[in-house]
This record gives C-alpha cells, structure tokens and sequence, in this order.
C-alpha cells in the first residue's frame, strides 16, 4: 500500500469510528439515564401514560430497544478505533483490519452511524485500505 492510501484510510477510519463512538456514548447515556442527566428533559418520555416508553403495557420495551441500538453503537465505535489503530501498526494485518472496519462500520448504522457521518468515512476508510492491500 502507498504510504499516501495508507495514511488516509488510516484517518479516514480512526475519525469515523471516533465518530460512531461519540455518538454510541451520547445515545447511550441519553437511554440509560434520561432525565436524570439532562435536567428535566426526560419528563417528556416518561411523563402521561409513561410515555412512548410504557404506554399501553408495553412495560419499557421500547427504552431497552433503544439502549440495546445503543450499546451496539458504542461497541462498534471501540472496534473500529481499535482497528484502525491496529492498521495503522501492523500493516502487514491489512487485510484482516480493513474487513473488520468495513462491518463494524456497517454494524454501527444500527444506531444512525455516528450520526451516519462516521459509518460512512469507516466504510470509505476499510474499502480503501482493503482495496490497495495489493499495491505494497
């Protein structure tokens, strides 16, 4: 791989997933402590009938889906820092590291991708690095 293509798939990767891991964090506090962070804010959600959360004897599914979608952001952020870490240390893992980035960049499109933003550069990120794993 040219040093050029390896550089940015290298932060093209690393700035998405800290993307998705920005937003798996923002997103996962927002559904697992509501009101309690954001001042008075979750009285919306919780508020007449319990809310979207609650109502109609739904007995918080919603909120749990939500958090679940959430947590999965945040793992697929980790994983793609970290790879995109590792293929910046260990290029010679080229291969393995740009698959990993490509599906947990479209795993993270479960929570909106780091605000679709960050799934979108991993994926432009791990397709260029897999796609010049044959120019070294």
């Amino acid at each position: 791989m040219s040093k050029n293509n390896w550089s940015l798939a290298f932060l093209l990767s690393l700035v998405g997933g800290i993307i998705i891991l920005v937003a798996g964090v923002v997103s996962s506090v927002w559904f697992l402590y509501g009101s309690a962070v954001w001042g008075d804010f979750g009285d919306m959600w919780f508020g007449y009938m319990g809310g979207y959360h609650s109502m109609m004897g739904s007995v918080g599914f919603p909120l749990g889906y939500m958090t679940g979608l959430s947590l999965i952001g945040l793992v697929s952020g980790v994983i793609v820092v970290v790879s995109a870490l590792m293929l910046n240390s260990h290029p010679q893992e080229l291969f393995a590291w740009s698959i990993l980035i490509m599906i947990f960049s479209a795993i993270s499109f479960l929570n909106m991708g780091g605000f679709f933003i960050g799934g979108i550069l991993g994926l432009v990120g791990g397709a260029i690095a897999y796609g010049s794993r044959t120019n070294k």
